[in-house]
């Protein structure tokens, strides 16, 4: 019998979807062949700090996390420069990393980085693209240049938000704009401002969570659609799918997608023109390969009045809830849940190989060599 490839299984986080990655943690270990894989747990927890294996899967077999985090917390030195980190010394034995965290230190580059110093295998992207496609505005940028429609924006920070009055946006953007927090996941601090004190109002919120926040040009009356990307080199994209919000609601927000979600309709596979399924499709692939990103993608779109399609958002780390879309339009696009979670360890899997190919020249006491690349 093969050796079982030793898997952990990271998830929580200190983001607002802590508890969104535990269920869709529970979904992917579910989902995971036991034939095939051996599966620990390691959660962090909502202060940042990794648990040890057993500590997480009593909180996976249903404990209150509130008790088994204080019952953890109490046998660490919390001083200590390194408490946030003081499970890893249980990781030397895992052969490959699947990060089911959401948001911050999930999806920003953190974990990818921590992954590269333990010199292992992950599912998804690496440091750079998390981190480009966390960051709203680094993604816009990137998206401009590849060609790839977007909507204008303007880019506000506390050093500059004095300069920019609504009077001074609404010229520029229209009377219809979303206010957004540069490095923020699941529509946290997003408002819509079609006024000056709705304006000033979102802006004070919105600087609660980012430095960097954009005022965004609004598409008035869009169709949301999604898109699931998997693959490296040569990604495949699913089926397309819509996302109906109830009448009244202003977007798709938190409330919709975590809080109650049952006034939201899905569309999957969703009908569309050949076309615009043809180039929201195309724009999805060219922006996936721009921003470098690997292993899988949800990427968002609003459609507007005129079936023109706008890229929204990527999204590294997608949801794997029972109701999230990326794994449910690769159902409807022919990749089982379980074939698909298998796909991606694959792809985690060839990534590492291919950048252990990699080498570089450096000089070393004045004698030039060649050295073999340590990290991927």
């Amino acid at each position: 019998m093969a050796k079982k490839l030793r898997i952990a299984l990271l998830f929580g986080g200190n983001s607002s979807e802590h508890d969104v990655s535990k269920r869709s943690a529970h979904n992917i270990y579910d989902a995971l062949d036991k034939d095939k894989y051996d599966v620990s747990l390691f959660m962090f927890t909502k202060d940042g700090i990794l648990l040890d294996n057993a500590a997480s899967q009593r909180i996976f077999d249903g404990e209150p996390e509130d008790t088994v985090v204080k019952d953890a917390y109490a046998k660490m030195d919390l001083t200590q420069p390194l408490a946030p980190i003081m499970a890893l010394n249980e990781l030397k034995t895992i052969d490959f990393f699947y990060p089911v965290i959401h948001g911050n230190l999930g999806e920003d580059g953190t974990i990818q980085g921590l992954f590269k110093l333990l010199n292992k295998p992950y599912v998804g992207s690496n440091i750079a693209a998390s981190a480009m496609a966390f960051d709203k505005d680094l993604t816009k940028k990137i998206l401009t240049e590849a060609g790839i429609r977007n909507t204008p924006y303007v880019l506000l920070t506390p050093e500059n938000r004095a300069d920019y009055s609504w009077g001074q946006i609404e010229e520029r953007l229209g009377d219809l704009v979303f206010i957004k927090p540069a490095k923020q996941g699941s529509s946290v601090g997003i408002h819509r401002v079609t006024n000056a004190d709705e304006y000033e109002t979102a802006l004070d919120d919105a600087f609660k969570y980012d430095f960097k926040v954009l005022a965004e040009q609004g598409v008035p009356n869009p169709q949301e659609v999604e898109i699931s990307i998997l693959g490296n080199e040569h990604p495949i994209a699913s089926k397309l799918g819509a996302v109906r919000v109830p009448a009244g609601d202003p977007f798709y927000d938190y409330e919709n997608k975590f809080v109650d979600a049952s006034g939201v309709v899905f569309e999957l596979p969703v009908k569309l023109p050949q076309y615009l399924t043809d180039e929201i499709t195309d724009m999805a692939l060219k922006a996936y390969k721009a921003l470098g990103m690997k292993g899988m993608a949800r990427i968002d779109f609003l459609v507007d009045e005129n079936n023109v399609p706008y890229l929204g958002e990527p999204n590294t780390l997608p949801g794997f809830t029972n109701i999230s879309l990326y794994p449910q339009m690769w159902e409807v696009s022919g990749i089982s849940y379980s074939e698909l979670i298998d796909r991606l360890i694959q792809l985690g899997l060839e990534e590492f190989k291919r950048n252990s190919q990699i080498t570089y020249d450096f000089k070393e006491l004045g004698t030039e060599r060649v050295g073999k690349k340590r990290f991927n």
